[in-house]
């Protein structure tokens, strides 16, 4: 029974039946007409059947370059043999730009030349000027004349072996050709094809042609032709092109995960400016005028506009006696002089703290679960962890019955919904939460920790003032380090590189 075969293959293996032993496989799509790319396809196809054998052979190809053109249509010897002769004939040294005049060309022509004429044995030195060698042999083709007379014939492009290309005559002369700007060299391979016994024996057995259909439509089926036509076979278990398709950024998944990881708890969103006053980012929080953090080497402040104006005259008349004296909070204050000037200053907001305390208030009675994820600002030199631009989730509960227990059991719920298993807490201070601590977390099976952000419940010079009479549960969670953790990247800049690689390799789940 005669073998089936689509029309393309069919007038492939058909040639090579009429090949007399190898051909190479331009010549083959010569031949039949077809593209190159076209007839090596349907070649590696009867490879895998064992129908054919594919044969590789290295080559060098040599293409004129405008140098080496530029002696061709000069129709001259090279200018070292053309020098060699003036010398021999002369019969005394000559200077360089004795030659160059003799020669009708520039001086700088003549001095890119003088070591070829000392290297092919045509000249030695006499004082600063050039004399004939009289062991010199102009009757002998060299090298690299040889190879520009073939590259010529050939019209401009010649290949030549890989093994020729080696030895150490033809490897010399290409780099002197190279270095003139005669000819550029490029690797290339050519591919030959034959016939085994196996396909020989198929083309004895007979083929024939046939037309395959790659899909069945609609119309086939109301007519009935699909009874008489073949349908190309496919294999499910081939490799595919890969498919990149468009998905989240891996921060941005961190960031949208993180949202949804706070709504399932049942928390409300809420969001800030990322351009706040002084006021907000710091003081509502109990932070010091003179603390470090308000330095402008941390943070950044705005030229424009240069001062924000503040709230209602009781809130900042209560905020001011807080920081002096502690107020009604029972505290002692900071004890200093508290100044407007500086509450008034426009900054890049350094931490979503100052969204959530500002929430409260918005409206300070309790129940209350909010957060808000987004940018912050500090003056941070850029190294492998840390950037001047992050994210943060920041997050408040008032609530009667809140407990720094509570706190604790929320991070630890919130962290196991990120997917980390293993959640701790060590004491820390803040300036606006105590009891404070520090959150770490650690990979499943891994070792080290990492530490996350900060904790605690507001302290009552940050919730008196605003009217909050119920317990406040507070943290501040950096979202790239988390990121980091999650993708195993040293370098915090990796986050923000466009690694294509990397990028497409991230799935969308694990």
């Amino acid at each position: 029974m005669a073998h089936q075969m689509q029309e393309d293959a069919h007038r492939v293996i058909t040639q090579l039946g009429e090949a007399d032993g190898d051909i190479s496989v331009n010549a083959l799509a010569e031949q039949i007409g077809f593209d190159q790319s076209r007839v090596m396809a349907i070649c590696q196809g009867f490879l895998e059947e064992g129908w054919v054998v594919l044969h590789e052979t290295a080559f060098l190809e040599l293409a004129v370059e405008e140098e080496g053109q530029a002696w061709m249509d000069a129709g001259e010897p090279l200018l070292e043999r053309r020098l060699a002769e003036f010398l021999k004939e002369s019969g005394e040294a000559q200077s360089t730009p004795a030659m160059a005049e003799a020669m009708g060309v520039p001086a700088q022509a003549v001095g890119k030349v003088l070591r070829l004429l000392s290297s092919k044995g045509y000249a030695k030195k006499e004082g600063k000027a050039l004399v004939w060698d009289d062991s010199g042999d102009l009757d002998s083709v060299t090298k690299d004349e040889e190879l520009m007379k073939r590259l010529q014939e050939a019209e401009g492009l010649l290949w030549i072996s890989e093994e020729e290309a080696e030895t150490k005559d033809v490897s010399e002369a290409l780099k002197t050709l190279r270095s003139r700007n005669f000819l550029k060299t490029k690797s290339r391979k050519e591919r030959s094809v034959a016939l085994t016994d196996a396909g020989r024996k198929l083309l004895e057995e007979g083929v024939e042609k046939v037309e395959y259909v790659n899909q069945l439509t609609e119309a086939m089926l109301l007519s009935g032709d699909w009874k008489n036509v073949t349908f190309r076979p496919y294999d499910v278990q081939l490799d595919t092109t890969p498919v990149h398709p468009g998905k989240p950024h891996p921060l941005r998944r961190v960031l949208e995960e993180t949202r949804q990881a706070f709504l399932h708890m049942g928390f409300t969103e809420i969001r800030g400016h990322y351009v706040e006053s002084a006021f907000w980012d710091f003081d509502a929080l109990f932070q010091p005028q003179d603390h470090p953090a308000r330095e402008m080497q941390d943070t950044f402040y705005c030229e424009r506009p240069g001062l924000f104006s503040l709230p209602k005259e009781e809130l900042v008349e209560t905020i001011r006696r807080t920081h002096e004296e502690g107020g009604d909070t029972g505290s002692t204050g900071w004890r200093y002089r508290w100044s407007e000037d500086k509450a008034k200053q426009v900054v890049l907001r350094t931490h979503t703290t100052a969204v959530t305390v500002a929430a409260c208030h918005n409206d300070p009675k309790p129940p209350q679960k909010l957060f808000t994820v987004g940018r912050v600002f500090r003056r941070e030199t850029i190294d492998y962890k840390h950037l001047p631009e992050f994210h943060q989730v920041d997050g408040i509960i008032i609530d009667e019955s809140a407990s720094f227990a509570n706190l604790l059991g929320t991070l630890t719920a919130f962290y196991k919904q990120m997917g980390f298993e293993a959640v701790k807490f060590r004491p820390a201070f803040f300036p606006y939460t105590e009891p404070s601590v520090e959150v770490f977390v650690r990979m499943p099976g891994r070792k080290e920790w990492f530490e996350l952000g900060g904790a605690g419940v507001f302290r009552p010079e940050v919730t008196r003032p605003a009217g909050v009479e119920a317990p406040v549960l507070a943290w501040g969670l950096g979202l790239e380090r988390l990121a980091m953790i999650r993708y195993q990247i040293q370098d915090i800049r990796e986050l923000y590189l466009s690694h294509l690689d990397w990028l497409r390799g991230n799935p969308l789940s694990s």
